[in-house]
């Protein structure tokens, strides 16, 4: 009993050193904590027992709900060609981590933190119609705020497949989306909401780069859900980018020329229908809207599944080009003069120079009066029975049974009477090619007035194909830009 007595005293002492170094080690490390920044303790509080690889919940019942918003930037390019579409954005994520929760007061009051992105967990949400990297910048960090909430934010270049619709090109408007839903997760685990307004996304082009070919119109939003044959469905929030392309250069440049040699064409018909110059001038005008096409061909975007209006427009000028050809050429023809044409007939007369040219307004064309051919036969027949009359009186048995009178002149020689004979051959000869010549031409000049009034009248029809077709596309292009 004697022995055990100071023992007490002994563990008491014992104890109370053991609890004075507990105590000067606390004071040391809450020492040494106070002077260590405040960021680092925090950082280190925040990511000592963090899981980058487990959805961020206490409670996995319940999802995780990912914000998202989207403004456009800039339209990089549009390739029509191969149906893609380039686009600039800023993407924004918002999320709440409750692994990544604090007191402000404990850590001097800090509200919010920026830590790299590859130490927390990030939501797998992609781009549906992503169809290739773009050269985006990487931005290594996020903010969390004391609460848990994660903000990412990061630009991106986006090379997306978009179904172009360049029919009414260059007066086109295309809509183009763009699906952000989560690659794995079902909306179970992950759904998406949208973080601002639909009327704020749709409206806002604050920070669009608007200088250049396309024109931004405004962007929309679809939130929906779609399940695959599994059981489980995803969410999936679409921003629809809808943009109309700025046509004024492509008006300048490709419909002012094609316009401007129709106009030409058009004028080339004020040449005579006799003239051969009107034939070379059609195909060198032809030649030309040749070349133009070649220059333009690759301009014109060009698709698989259909081609733009433009593209027939090109080809229904270049057809009308054509036509004006072929009918300068029969006009031509019909009224080229040749010793062997034959008059025109009577039907064709009646047709062309009395009802064509009433109808036209021409007034009716004069029709030339040729004397029949009888008149002329008897013209030709008296010519015959003078110089038979002349050559019986030539004869020299006639000359010796005429009686001469008194006073009378003696007969003329033998010689006399052939060169008159023949001077009147030749007299009816010119007379016959005379004759000949000017119903030729009488022919020609009756061609020549059928060939005119057929030209006006096919000038007219041209005149309102080119101008019916050319009112329906401005129409029509009007109607899409302005709809």
């Amino acid at each position: 009993m004697q022995l055990c007595v100071p023992q007490v005293p002994l563990a008491l002492f014992l104890s109370m050193l053991l609890a004075q170094a507990e105590a000067s080690q606390r004071a040391a490390t809450q020492a040494h904590n106070t002077t260590r920044p405040a960021l680092l303790r925090l950082s280190d509080h925040l990511l000592a027992n963090y899981r980058k690889g487990v959805r961020p919940v206490r409670d996995w019942r319940k999802p995780t709900t990912v914000s998202i918003d989207v403004i456009m930037y800039a339209i990089l390019s549009v390739d029509e060609k191969n149906q893609v579409l380039t686009t600039y954005i800023w993407y924004r994520q918002f999320w709440t981590d409750e692994f990544l929760q604090w007191t402000p007061e404990d850590f001097d009051n800090i509200t919010k933190l920026s830590i790299p992105t590859d130490s927390i967990w990030v939501p797998d949400i992609l781009i549906n119609e992503f169809v290739d990297v773009g050269k985006s910048p990487n931005i290594p960090y996020v903010y969390v705020r004391h609460r848990g909430e994660v903000q990412n934010y990061k630009p991106l270049q986006v090379v997306t497949a978009c179904s172009l619709d360049i029919y009414n090109f260059p007066f086109d408007v295309q809509n183009c989306s763009l699906t952000f839903t989560s690659w794995l997760h079902s909306i179970q685990d992950i759904n998406i909401s949208l973080w601002r307004s639909p009327e704020e996304v749709r409206s806002d082009k604050s920070v669009f780069m608007n200088q250049g070919e396309w024109e931004l119109l405004g962007v929309l939003t679809q939130f929906q859900e779609f399940s695959m044959k599994t059981s489980y469905s995803y969410a999936e929030m679409k921003f629809y980018v809808v943009i109309r392309r700025r046509p004024l250069f492509y008006a300048v440049s490709l419909l002012l020329p094609s316009i401007f040699l129709m106009v030409v064409d058009i004028v080339g018909f004020c040449l005579p229908p006799d003239s051969g110059e009107r034939v070379s001038f059609k195909i060198t005008l032809l030649l030309g809207y040749s070349v133009f096409l070649i220059i333009v061909s690759d301009t014109l975007p060009a698709t698989a599944i259909g081609t733009p209006l433009i593209g027939v427009y090109f080809v229904v000028c270049m057809a009308l080009l054509v036509i004006s050809l072929a009918e300068t050429i029969f006009i031509v023809r019909l009224v080229h003069k040749q010793d062997l044409q034959r008059p025109v007939p009577a039907w064709l007369r009646h047709l062309v120079l009395q009802k064509m040219a009433w109808l036209l307004c021409l007034g009716e064309q004069p029709i030339a009066h040729r004397p029949p051919a009888t008149f002329q036969a008897n013209k030709t027949d008296d010519f015959s029975v003078m110089g038979n009359h002349f050559s019986h009186v030539g004869e020299p048995q006639d000359l010796e049974k005429t009686p001469r009178g008194r006073g009378s002149p003696p007969p003329p020689p033998r010689e006399a009477s052939l060169a008159v004979r023949g001077l009147l051959q030749e007299l009816s000869s010119i007379r016959h090619f005379l004759e000949k010549r000017d119903e030729m031409r009488e022919v020609a000049r009756d061609w020549l007035q059928v060939g005119y009034v057929l030209d006006r009248l096919l000038f007219r029809i041209y005149l309102l194909a080119v101008l019916a077709y050319s009112i329906t596309l401005i129409t029509l292009w009007s109607i899409w830009h302005y709809s």
